[in-house]
């Protein structure tokens, strides 16, 4: 079964991704309110996606490849 998109992110930076967006969440629904929450919390549960599938839309357009040796 192939994939539709090629992974580009490392797993070491997969974890960090998710472990940092998971604290940005968190302190945006303590610290911060209204439209701003929202806006950070948004954009932490998109960098957790990326970090969940293995791939990064901007990484790809930037042209990053993944070194299959490593």
């Amino acid at each position: 079964m192939s994939a539709f998109y090629v992974k580009n992110v490392p797993s070491w930076e997969r974890v960090l991704r998710i472990l940092v967006s998971l604290a940005v969440v968190a302190y945006a629904v303590v610290a911060l309110d209204g439209f701003l929450r929202v806006v950070v919390s948004g954009g932490a549960i998109a960098f957790t996606l990326t970090g969940l599938l293995g791939f990064c839309p901007a990484c790809a357009m930037l042209g990053r490849k993944l070194d299959r040796a490593a």
